[in-house]
């Protein structure tokens, strides 16, 4: 079998920030990528699937609702994927990440999607931890550029 894209990327020189993963037609998977890989630091799986809720809930109640395929978690729990139509700038997709994740870090209330009927594993969320490593990450997303959108 062919080595999927994700494979040949050397993540142990991958930082943390965003990047575009691949491009197929007109669909665009972005690597949100939170922790450093293989450093020991990995988002929580609690905190991974509050991040998840909020995250999809947030980019498909935007403006960009349309253009939003995909939102979920990297299974190593260092990010998340996210994939958009290519109609979506990478200006537009960085003002987007910046508002989701404030958003995140900053969320009170109930997480959406979570009670037994809706999610099948309701029991395993942490908001605290969630509001933590968003307000991290979004300390990365207020320095990225889309000239550091590609994999080095």
């Amino acid at each position: 079998m062919r080595k999927i894209a994700s494979f040949t990327v050397n993540h142990d020189t991958l930082e943390t920030g965003v990047y575009v993963s691949r491009t197929d037609g007109d669909a665009v998977t972005y690597d949100l990528r939170m922790k450093k890989p293989n450093a020991g630091s990995y988002i929580s799986p609690k905190s991974l699937h509050t991040i998840e809720h909020l995250l999809a809930t947030y980019v498909r109640n935007s403006k960009y609702t349309d253009d939003v395929i995909y939102a979920g978690p990297m299974g190593c729990r260092t990010g998340f994927y996210l994939i958009l139509r290519d109609n979506v700038s990478k200006e537009e997709l960085i003002v987007l990440l910046r508002e989701t994740f404030a958003y995140i870090a900053d969320f009170t209330g109930d997480i959406p999607g979570n009670s037994r009927i809706e999610c099948g594993n309701y029991l395993e969320h942490d908001l605290e931890a969630a509001k933590a490593d968003a307000k991290e990450y979004l300390e990365v997303l207020l320095k990225v550029t889309p000239e550091m959108m590609n994999y080095s």
